[in-house]
Formats: C-alpha cells, sequence, structure tokens
C-alpha cells in the first residue's frame, strides 16, 4: 500500500478512536476523555498499528488509559472496520506517549533560561 494511503487510513482511525473517547463508547473505566490520541502508525501491509495515547495527566492515568484502550481493542478494532472500507483491518496496539509533556517540560525550561539571561543582561 502506497505510503500516502497508509498516513491517511492512521488518520481515520485516529479520528474514529478520539471520537469514540469523547462519546465515551468505550466502556472501561481506565479510558477517560482527558486522553488524547497523537498518532498512529500503520504497517505496509496492514497487519499492525501503533496507537500512541498521550494526556496531561500523570504518567500512571496515561499507562492506565492505554491499558483499558488495549483491553477494549478489539470492540475498537470491530467497531472502526464497519464503518472504513477496507479489506484487512490492523491489529490495534495502544502506546502510552509521553512526548506532549516533555516537550512542555523543555519549553518551560527554555522560557526560565531565557528569563534568567535577561534578566542577568538588564543588570549589567
Amino acid at each position: 500500500m502506497g505510503q500516502y494511503r497508509l498516513l491517511r487510513l492512521g488518520e481515520q482511525i485516529k479520528q474514529e478512536i478520539a471520537t469514540m473517547i469523547l462519546r465515551h463508547e468505550i466502556k472501561d473505566p481506565r479510558v477517560n476523555e482527558f486522553l488524547t490520541i497523537q498518532r498512529v502508525e500503520v504497517a505496509g501491509d496492514l497487519a499492525y498499528a501503533k496507537v500512541y495515547v498521550s494526556s496531561f495527566m500523570d504518567d500512571k492515568a496515561v499507562e492506565r488509559g492505554a491499558q483499558g484502550l488495549q483491553n477494549a481493542a478489539g470492540f475498537i478494532q470491530s467497531s472502526i472496520a464497519k464503518k472504513l472500507s477496507i479489506y484487512k483491518f490492523p491489529k490495534l496496539t495502544f502506546i502510552a506517549d509521553f512526548s506532549v509533556r516533555d516537550g512542555y517540560e523543555m519549553v518551560q525550561k527554555l522560557n526560565a533560561l531565557e528569563k534568567e539571561s535577561s534578566e542577568t543582561k538588564s543588570e549589567n
């Protein structure tokens, strides 16, 4: 399958899972509306897809949410497969992703360094 089609399929899967989370269609109590689907990487042969889940909640809550989504993976796969017309639907694997939080912390550190640098320049 072409790279563009894989990216498009990943985006469709991402949108469908996010919609299911927001509509509370996934009944697992570990899954809440604060979880965000960052990206979906679909394998070239459509056998597997990695779904990266993140949130601004603490690490344990994100890991629990990813586990809840993994437990509901069969339901999610069947629900999305009914909506999309592809010959083979990938097996979903949910992974907790902390890159958003790490990026936010990095920006905070850079802002603090910039502020510190400007204060030392104004003192001289």
